[in-house]
């Protein structure tokens, strides 16, 4: 039975003599029980027939007995939570009819709550769910539909909004029970059932149903003239009409101009909705852990210039590779604290670097197959070995990023000096301490950093002598700093610099990075 009152029937007998369908008519009279939407069309519309034909009694036809007070309108409630195993002990929601004689297609919903609330088109979306063969205890559904769905329902709310202030009915557009809901509410218990998963809110699996009416496209196009800045031209949207620059613009425009230039109540449409391909998308694993890297001939990343590729291989795509099919991801995107140049090696304890893996279908890990996977990455090549591997959150990955700058790290590098020089000539870099140098954004990331200087900070140094040209230096430093530039100026781009300070001209031959001192992600006892 329909929790409808008295009040009531001069609205629900104007919205079905305006072509609205009976789930429309129990969204406008803001009926907010999810279980009356489970009902077929043909069940609620035989109500909604006998609710017209009672006699004038003034009693409310509530087989409850309960006031629609107890029936809040959806915006206050949260409809998401619903479970399917909260279903599973009730009796099932009458299927869908498929009649023969298909009736007139809805004028506010054009068809979403009429054609597709049905058991046969739950089947059809939770065949696609499973063909994506993702791993899933819950998920979100997620519906599309058409934008000019709220031009109509705009125009409905219009057509009986003189009757509601006759009958004295607190009620406001924002009551009425959004089309997406009462979709939600009608199939939402079947596809939970179909794939034993609970409807959450917050999952991280999301199914996404759309659809589109090219017959009514047009709809929206007066609102361009009457409410012209709330149109904006996009890049990354089709089209101006977007749901939210629709709403906005009924907003905005009077009732008065809204009725001199759209029908109220709607024409009637020829052809219903048509769904567009039901989607999947589960929210990204995030994967963290430390690198070394032993060569001088590896990228972090894919070393690509002017279109043509450099290098084979980089140490993102080394420690990407095994997770991408482990996870069976589609994509992932890699960062890391900091950066070293192709021809640097990183060694001590590691770069600390994270990745996410987007839309995994397998999400479920133990730690043993972590360690398994931090094992295939090790054993596919010499060049890298990864360590701490583990399943980090999305704001985790925040705390590498956390005071970057204020971090120091560790280098040793193998100095050539044009002038001959002693032990003794090295004891003035051991005294250097806290040198502050201004550095220039260097020449060779010119083309991809802006122009700046920054201030950066040589904490400590120390040199070993090897003979007349050559010695190694380990510096620690603030992150950030150029140690290349610091050593040779770049023409004089970095002040001081290792060379000026020693008088000579002086160059790098081999760099190291022996330690970044972040202390994210934990370490993994082996």
């Amino acid at each position: 039975m329909l929790s409808l009152k008295e009040k009531d029937r001069p609205i629900v007998r104007k919205l079905l003599d305006a072509g609205c369908c009976a789930r429309c008519v129990l969204r406008f009279c803001c009926v907010g029980k999810y279980a009356s939407y489970q009902n077929s069309c043909q069940d609620i519309n035989k109500e909604l027939l006998a609710f017209l034909s009672q006699a004038d009694s003034g009693q409310s036809h509530d087989a409850s007995g309960q006031d629609q007070a107890d029936n809040p309108p959806c915006k206050k409630m949260k409809l998401e939570s619903v479970r399917a195993g909260e279903e599973a002990s009730a009796e099932p929601p009458a299927l869908e009819a498929q009649p023969d004689a298909q009736p007139a297609t809805c004028v506010t919903c054009l068809g979403v709550l009429q054609d597709f609330c049905h058991q046969s088109f739950v089947t059809q979306v939770c065949e696609v769910v499973k063909k994506g063969g993702y791993q899933f205890d819950s998920l979100l559904l997620a519906v599309s539909l058409p934008a000019q769905l709220s031009v109509r329902e705009h125009s409905c709310w219009l057509h009986i909004k003189k009757e509601l202030r006759e009958k004295s009915m607190c009620v406001d557009k924002e009551d009425v029970v959004q089309v997406k809901d009462a979709f939600k509410w009608a199939i939402q218990a079947l596809v939970g059932r179909e794939l034993g998963a609970s409807m959450l809110f917050n999952s991280a699996f999301e199914v996404s149903i759309g659809f589109t009416h090219a017959e009514t496209d047009g709809d929206c196009h007066f609102l361009a003239t009457a409410c012209s800045d709330c149109f904006k031209p996009a890049k990354n949207k089709a089209s101006v009409f977007t749901r939210m620059a629709v709403v906005k613009a009924l907003e905005k425009i009077s009732d008065e101009e809204f009725l001199r230039q759209y029908p109220c109540p709607p024409a009637r449409p020829a052809t219903k909705c048509t769904p567009l391909e039901t989607t999947c998308l589960h929210s990204s694993v995030f994967i963290a852990g430390r690198y070394n890297k032993f060569s001088r001939e590896l990228p972090q990343t894919p070393w690509v210039i002017d279109g043509e590729r450099r290098m084979e291989g980089s140490v993102e795509e080394l420690i990407a590779a095994p997770l991408l099919s482990s996870f069976r991801a589609d994509a992932f995107n890699f960062s890391s604290s900091g950066r070293e140049d192709v021809d640097v090696r990183t060694l001590g304890n590691g770069r600390p670097f994270a990745m996410e893996l987007v839309n995994p279908h397998r999400v479920r890990h133990t730690k043993a197959e972590v360690r398994q996977l931090q094992e295939t990455i090790n054993a596919s090549s010499d060049k890298i070995r990864v360590r701490d591997l583990q399943i980090v959150t999305r704001e985790a990955m925040g705390r590498m990023k956390e005071g970057e700058e204020e971090k120091t790290k560790s280098y040793s590098a193998l100095i050539w000096t044009k002038k001959a020089i002693t032990k003794a000539d090295l004891d003035v870099i051991g005294n250097i301490k806290e040198l502050k140098i201004d550095q220039k954004t260097p020449l060779r990331v010119l083309h991809r950093r802006p122009l700046a200087v920054r201030q950066r900070t040589i904490h400590s140094m120390s040199a070993s002598y090897l003979d007349t040209h050559h010695f190694t230096l380990l510096l620690r430093t603030q992150a950030g700093t150029y140690i290349k530039e610091f050593v040779h100026g770049d023409f004089g781009r970095t002040k001081p610099n290792l060379g000026g300070l020693m008088e000579t001209e002086a160059d790098i031959l081999e760099l190291d990075v022996e330690s970044v001192d972040v202390d994210w992600p934990p370490a993994v006892p082996e």
